[in-house]
């Protein structure tokens, strides 16, 4: 599910996705559950008691789960496969001021850096 619309973005945030959407973003970027769980400031355990009680998210958690989503998912069309982006996403970056891109998705606003930047990638603008 990507939701590309911001407006539509926020209110399905507002409402909260289901615990279990942590866990198809894992499968989706490929990293660690561990290493996501940190991302979201919340332990894993958390996660899948979440997922065993059929909670839903708070809207914090929920928009940067649907961003980190649409984030991948544009950053594998744009790189041509989800390795080539994931490679990316753990090197420096020039255009983040050589912040590693996967450590910027602490918060709402680094996943929207990184996401401006894999869009100027897309459009050849890499100054």
């Amino acid at each position: 599910m990507v939701i590309s619309d911001r407006t539509a973005l926020v209110f399905s945030a507002l409402k909260g996705v289901p615990a279990t959407r942590f866990f198809e973003i894992v499968d989706l970027t490929g990293y660690k559950r561990e290493q996501l769980a940190e991302v979201f400031d919340t332990s894993l355990k958390t996660f899948q008691r979440y997922e065993r009680e059929q909670k839903k998210l708070n809207p914090q958690d929920s928009e940067k789960v649907l961003k980190i989503m649409a984030l991948f998912q544009t950053g594998e069309s744009v790189f041509g496969s989800s390795n080539a982006f994931r490679r990316w996403m753990d090197k420096p970056a020039y255009g983040l001021g050589d912040q590693i891109p996967f450590e910027l998705l602490h918060t709402s606003g680094g996943i929207d850096l990184v996401m401006d930047e894999v869009i100027r990638i897309e459009y050849g603008d890499l100054a």
